[in-house]
């Protein structure tokens, strides 16, 4: 099984930054996706997607998208099941984003490769570099051929 959404659109509105009661920071919004096609009147349409983000990617999202910005979007599309107002059966279809990032030149407003992604988790340490070491650096370990593992 596998659930992965990878989407790149455009702000149907602004982003506004919530706090849930526990402190956390999410933010929804929708994004308009162009379809690949133009429909029988040469129009191309578009769906329009709501988007979830929680904690660095909602204060990422609110802080530097805005309303008709292009956005990328990484990540699992999941549905919930709620009641209206009237008491109506509801279902939601949303991506919760993984990652999220510009797309585009800051003015151009096309699409384009991305500039800057926020991960979900931080990413792992950078190996360390050992191009100055020299081999008086390093000893012999004796061994009596047991391995720990």
């Amino acid at each position: 099984m596998f659930n992965k959404a990878i989407l790149i659109g455009r702000l149907t509105a602004d982003p506004e930054l919530k706090q849930t009661t526990s402190g956390i920071y999410l933010v929804n919004f929708q994004i308009a996706v162009d379809r690949r096609f133009k429909g029988q009147d040469g129009e191309r349409k578009a769906d329009f997607i709501t988007i979830v983000c929680w904690r660095q990617q909602a204060e990422f999202v609110s802080k530097y998208f805005h309303k008709g910005d292009a956005i990328g979007i990484e990540g699992t599309i999941q549905t919930r099941n709620y009641e209206d107002r009237q008491g109506n059966k509801r279902t939601a279809v949303e991506v919760v984003a993984d990652n999220v990032f510009f797309v585009g030149g800051k003015s151009s407003g096309s699409a384009g490769p991305a500039m800057q992604a926020v991960p979900a988790t931080p990413a792992p340490a950078a190996p360390v570099a050992y191009s100055s070491g020299a081999a008086s650096d390093f000893e012999e370990v004796e061994t009596d051929n047991d391995l720990p593992f």
